[in-house]
């Protein structure tokens, strides 16, 4: 990877059949009804994920220990269109106190007929210093938002046929 990939953003979109409204409220406030109990940086098994529904809002996940381990924060909510958080998370897998020096994540809900399309983008991969390249990585591949958006696609639509 060159240099110059660290600043490129990840793109990912998909098209969920849902309102935009419901689409913004699976993503966000049943995030942990979806999100994969294997991506998470605390030293327990995750038992719950949170994105508290505010700019400045935590993004955390609750372990089984009892413990909670911060991810990210809120930096936009803008419900049902969008919402950009910090990725507080180093190319190790620990938390970066420091939101300057962390990425960042903004997800977009655009009405597409009947359906929504749902468009991710994680940018600034550069502000995670000499980490950015494997951060960008690990995120664009096959374990990453590919995978993860998968995992909230199939949550809306098993929300809608309920």
């Amino acid at each position: 990877m060159t240099a110059s990939l660290v600043e490129l953003p990840v793109r990912k979109s998909i098209v969920v059949n849902a309102s935009v409204h419901d689409a913004f409220e699976v993503f966000t406030t049943e995030i942990d009804s979806w999100w994969p109990r294997t991506h998470h940086i605390g030293t327990s098994p995750m038992a719950r994920a949170v994105v508290e529904p505010r700019a400045g809002g935590r993004c955390y996940t609750e372990q089984m220990d009892g413990s909670e381990c911060d991810w990210g924060r809120v930096l936009a909510w803008e419900p049902p269109r969008r919402l950009v958080l910090a990725w507080q998370i180093t190319h190790k897998w620990g938390y970066q106190p420091d939101v300057s020096r962390s990425s960042e994540v903004e997800v977009r809900f655009i009405p597409h007929g009947d359906a929504t399309r749902v468009e991710l983008e994680h940018r600034h991969f550069e502000r995670h210093g000499d980490g950015g390249e494997s951060m960008r990585a690990s995120v664009d591949g096959p374990n990453g938002w590919t995978t993860i958006m998968t995992l909230y696609a199939n949550r809306v639509k098993k929300r809608a046929s309920a």
